[in-house]
């Protein structure tokens, strides 16, 4: 009896701290997603913060035509560049893809790429990219994304005016814009690589990337969590397909 009651005493015992540790673990989860949360939120205002600043000034904004045919759009804030002789680049930025009536939930991406030249101090630059057709989506939705093939990318040009010269950029599935100390203008972007931030996109979807860009059940406006919804809403106040 007696053996039995230690015995019990001590299974009692295993399952309290199994219980606790299950409880520790949860908690642990919850807060690693809340911060995940707030992190995505914060990156989805930065990005519609950048684009709503650059098109503010028509004369030297993205062409709307331009933005009425992208099949998707990518914003990269405060990409920073920096380096002594070997340089790189690094930043984290959200694309949301063209759906009926409005843009996808915005997937994270993150932009990395090295450079070589006499470099000193650091730089930090906005970059926004149009994709323009299916095969441009097609590359990035791979495990990654090297810019810099021939055709594949061009400056994009801005203004109003801009429109009226851009057959020779046309034929390039990305489109690529920069802004550095208040200038805006296109960019030859080469060197540079974008592949997806799936431990962010796993953290606030449960999904990875390529689902959320390209999945049959592509998350409704309603269904994104509220704080990244901002994103889509910007694009939308300046495209829309019906």
């Amino acid at each position: 009896m007696k053996h039995s009651f230690k015995r019990l005493a001590k299974d009692a015992l295993c399952v309290a701290a199994a219980v606790c540790l299950t409880a520790t673990i949860a908690a642990a989860q919850s807060k690693k997603a809340t911060k995940k949360i707030n992190e995505a939120t914060a990156r989805s205002q930065r990005a519609a913060k950048v684009f709503t600043e650059i098109m503010a000034a028509p004369d030297k904004a993205i062409p709307k035509d331009l933005i009425d045919k992208a099949e998707a759009v990518a914003v990269f804030p405060n990409v920073i560049k920096a380096g002594f002789i070997l340089g790189g680049r690094g930043g984290n930025g959200v694309i949301s893809r063209r759906v009926r009536g409005g843009w996808s939930a915005p997937a994270f991406f993150k932009l990395g790429g090295g450079s070589i030249g006499l470099q000193i101090g650091a730089s930090s630059t906005d970059f926004v990219l149009l994709f323009m057709n299916e095969e441009a989506l097609k590359g990035l939705l791979e495990d990654k994304l090297e810019i810099g093939g021939e055709g594949s990318v061009a400056a994009g040009p801005v203004g109003r005016v801009a429109s009226a010269s851009t057959n020779v950029t046309l034929d390039a599935g990305i489109l690529s814009y920069s802004r550095s100390k208040g200038l805006f203008a296109g960019l030859e972007l080469k060197g540079v690589v974008i592949d997806p931030d799936n431990d962010d996109n796993l953290a606030v979807y449960g999904m990875k990337a390529n689902d959320i860009l390209t999945g049959s059940n592509k998350l409704s406006l309603a269904r994104m969590p509220a704080g990244v919804r901002i994103f889509p809403r910007t694009l939308s106040r300046y495209s829309v397909r019906q």
